[in-house]
């Protein structure tokens, strides 16, 4: 209830900070993945996410536990419109900007991601479509180091 899953609702960054500080410890999780400040489309969860994770790197006593257990965080950069929706045409501009980390999918690879997302069918409504067609973040991601 702390947490539903709105794209309107920005979650409580503390409480979403420690669930994920106790999952990160539970877990001797070593890398997170998470989206960028942008949220990738502005959705506000996605965005807490972000506020969560840099809340606990803020945090002195936090950062140094982050250390102590060699977790690194990725964030998922968000781009704009235009280079969102011209899905693999994206690959140029992607290898020349600066960032940390550049993932290009198979194939075989956007495949499963399609057919992952076809399993949300609650979340599959028909902008969702377009997505999954034109998206670059069906083929490209890439990120920086938090």
């Amino acid at each position: 209830r702390d947490l539903p899953d709105n794209p309107a609702v920005a979650w409580d960054t503390q409480l979403l900070a420690t669930f994920v500080l106790k999952h990160i410890e539970a877990n001797n999780i070593n890398l997170v993945v998470t989206f960028d400040a942008g949220g990738v489309s502005g959705h506000a969860n996605h965005i807490s996410l972000y506020a969560a994770l840099r809340y606990e790197y803020c945090c002195f006593e936090i950062f140094i536990l982050f250390l102590c257990l060699g977790c690194r965080v990725l964030v998922l950069e968000s781009v704009n419109l235009f280079r969102k929706y011209i899905s693999i045409l994206d690959v140029p501009v992607s290898c020349l900007l600066p960032r940390d980390a550049l993932f290009v999918l198979t194939e075989e690879e956007t495949e499963q991601a399609r057919r992952a997302m076809r399993c949300h069918r609650s979340q599959l409504l028909w902008f969702r479509h377009i997505y999954m067609l034109f998206s670059r973040y069906m083929v490209i991601n890439s990120f920086r180091l938090l």
